[in-house]
């Protein structure tokens, strides 16, 4: 038999070490080792890193050293949520009864009588609106074109001497003053009405028209401003119901859409904020009686 390929094995031999040390691997370095080098003079793979991106002794970090681990998540950290003062919480909190600062006009206490007799008794009212004076537009632009038309037209047909024409002249614009005023008055008459179960639109003063939805019932709704009414502070409600035509779905001209607009919203989803807000006024209406 031969002898063996390499030298045999002497434990007094002083190179046996240093042959070791070179043919052992490269143990994975610490944070203390320097940026990627090891200990001899061949190059590491580097220092293992976490799943999270980051270097260094951190928050949420720990260093093993020379332990061949990486370094891994502290356990014992935990995320620091940011820290907001009480100027910005003022807006926000709730008071003792739950309610949130208010973002809407106050609402009347009682309807008028021309709203009370379509509302039955277990039913809470919220609030009336009449249409924004926009509405009446039309028939006060023809009212004043009708008055200088015709009151030259009359002045004229005077200085020609036929008295008939004039009369009728005159009588025209009588017509037309009073179809303006009943315009005003069914203008007057005309209200859209918020309960906590539903909106209503009452409108006519020969013919009275009574249209109303269920909130219940309410699957969208919407507001639209034109530039003018953005001006103005009218708009268009659009209100729909499972996708079919209903009697109550377009109201224009309506005052305050924002104002309503959350009204109705908070009267579909927050109920009983409308109540908690409402008792907190009533106490401290009560309170300020008996002072």
């Amino acid at each position: 038999m031969g002898s063996p390929s390499g030298p045999p094995f002497d434990p007094d031999d002083p190179d046996r070490e240093r042959r070791e040390r070179d043919t052992e691997p490269i143990p994975r370095i610490g944070p203390d080792d320097g940026p990627g080098y090891g200990a001899g003079p061949g190059l590491s793979d580097g220092p293992s890193l976490s799943d999270d991106v980051g270097y260094g002794d951190g928050p949420g970090y720990a260093g093993q050293g020379r332990s061949g681990r990486g370094w891994i998540r502290d356990p014992e950290a935990s995320y620091q949520p940011p820290q907001i003062s009480e100027d910005e919480l003022a807006g926000l909190r709730a008071d003792a009864t739950g309610s949130t600062p208010r973002r809407v006009l106050p609402l009347e206490d009682e309807p008028s009588s021309l709203v009370a007799r379509y509302l039955f008794p277990t039913e809470r009212y919220r609030g009336e609106w009449k249409r924004h004076w926009i509405h009446l537009t039309n028939p006060l632009l023809i009212g004043v074109a009708a008055t200088f038309v015709l009151g030259y037209l009359s002045g004229f047909l005077a200085g020609q001497d036929v008295g008939a024409l004039t009369t009728i002249a005159v009588l025209l614009w009588f017509a037309v003053m009073g179809w303006v005023a009943w315009k005003v008055a069914d203008w007057w008459y005309d209200r859209f009405i918020l309960t906590n179960k539903r909106v209503m639109v009452v409108n006519g003063i020969v013919t009275r028209k009574v249209a109303m939805m269920p909130l219940v019932r309410v699957t969208d709704m919407k507001y639209e401003q034109s530039p003018t009414g953005r001006a103005l502070n009218y708009g268009t409600f659009v209100l729909e119901s499972a996708g079919q035509e209903q009697a109550l779905r377009e109201i224009k001209n309506l005052p305050n859409p924002n104002e309503l607009y959350l009204r109705v919203v908070e009267e579909m989803y927050e109920p009983q904020a409308v109540e908690a807000r409402l008792g907190k006024e009533a106490d401290e209406a009560k309170a300020d009686d008996g002072a």
